[in-house]
């Protein structure tokens, strides 16, 4: 079986993150896209403290499907550094881990 895997993303907003979030699934990217907003960032950039609030997604995807995945988000996004990381889904329901795969390409 391909190796699953979660793609956390965060995004400037709300209106960001669906409109990724909607391209990815569409194109069977990933099987799902949670968007969760108002989360509170505190980073340094350019040697500075910053605070921001963004929406975060998480793409349920496979492992296969990454590089392509990442070149949608960055064509999509509007940072310049986007957050993109990708974390194994480590031993899976079978039927959710089935769905998954019936999804996505």
């Amino acid at each position: 079986m391909d190796e699953l895997c979660i793609v956390y993303v965060t995004s400037s907003n709300r209106d960001e993150a669906l409109k990724i979030g909607r391209k990815i699934v569409d194109e069977r990217l990933a099987a799902c896209v949670n968007v969760y907003d108002g989360v509170t960032s505190l980073y340094r950039w350019e040697g500075k403290m910053q605070e921001d609030s963004e929406a975060v997604l998480f793409m349920k995807t496979k492992k296969s499907l990454l590089a392509e995945l990442k070149d949608t988000v960055k064509k999509l996004h509007s940072y310049s550094c986007p957050c993109i990381v990708a974390l194994p889904i480590v031993d899976p329901e079978e039927a959710y881990a089935s769905w998954i795969l019936n999804e996505v390409k």
